[in-house]
């Protein structure tokens, strides 16, 4: 089973959501900042983050709810994303442009034409090939009070699959929870630190093992020392070799697990 995004109906969130607009008005409540922005008062917020806690807890399978989680509880991780990206050059471009990831903003049909083997852009296609994913599932932000953060958090979730092909994992359950386990040492994100905490409770016991004696000390010492990868502006090295941007960023691909610990 895989921990992808899902995109089954959204009925939780059109819950919590549909209760914050039939409640008495709160002047607490901020204003819509962007288009996608769902403006809610401080008490609904703390409703939606419990809610969608408990069932992504149940259901890591909800994307909409990891989504919401992800957004009620990331402020703070999210300013320190941020100010990262202002600090390098490629950080602070990547802010004023605003660059989206998806099958209409990036040329695909290009990417495969044009990249070779060994290149990033290559290893990327091909990763989202073998897999049967697209960028195109990412779920849109909503909770977010503050519309250069909520574009952090865009970039972020839009990201996700480059950090896959990055590190060569799949998107297996084990492997997507070392990913989570990577992205909680690179952001602080609250999110990625429920999943990499509570996601290996609920696996076997030799797949606990496995986790935490072969996945989770790579991942925590490749996610501290390499480069904050949200300032990374990735579209611009799709026809870099693939060597030298791992060298560049600091990325190591995770041990080989033999067969007979799988």
């Amino acid at each position: 089973m895989s921990l992808r995004l899902s995109t089954r109906p959204l009925a939780l969130r059109s819950i919590l959501t549909a209760r914050c607009y039939t409640t008495q008005p709160d002047n607490s409540a901020p204003k819509k900042l962007y288009d996608t922005h769902i403006p809610i008062p401080l008490r609904q917020r703390a409703l939606l983050a419990a809610g969608s806690a408990f069932t992504a807890l149940l259901d890591p399978l909800r994307g909409d709810m990891v989504a919401a989680l992800g957004e009620t509880t990331g402020t703070f991780a999210l300013k320190r994303m941020r100010d990262q990206m202002l600090q390098t050059e490629s950080g602070r471009q990547i802010l004023r442009e605003r660059p989206i990831i998806n099958t209409t903003t990036v040329d695909f049909p290009m990417l495969r034409e044009t990249c070779k083997p060994g290149t990033f852009g290559h290893l990327y296609v091909s990763w989202l090939d073998t897999e049967g994913v697209t960028p195109d599932t990412r779920e849109p932000v909503h909770f977010i009070d503050d519309e250069e953060l909520a574009y952090v958090m865009q970039r972020y979730r839009q990201c996700h699959d480059f950090y896959h092909a990055l590190t060569g994992l799949g998107v297996s359950v084990e492997e997507e929870l070392a990913l989570k386990w990577f992205e909680w040492a690179q952001t602080g994100l609250p999110m990625t630190a429920m999943a990499s905490i509570f996601g290996p409770i609920m696996r076997t016991q030799a797949t606990r093992k496995r986790m935490f004696d072969i996945y989770v000390p790579w991942a925590v010492y490749t996610g501290k020392s390499s480069v904050p990868l949200i300032s990374v502006y990735f579209e611009k090295h799709f026809h870099r070799q693939l060597d030298e941007l791992r060298s560049e960023l600091g990325i190591t691909l995770p041990p080989h697990v033999p067969d007979s610990l799988k």
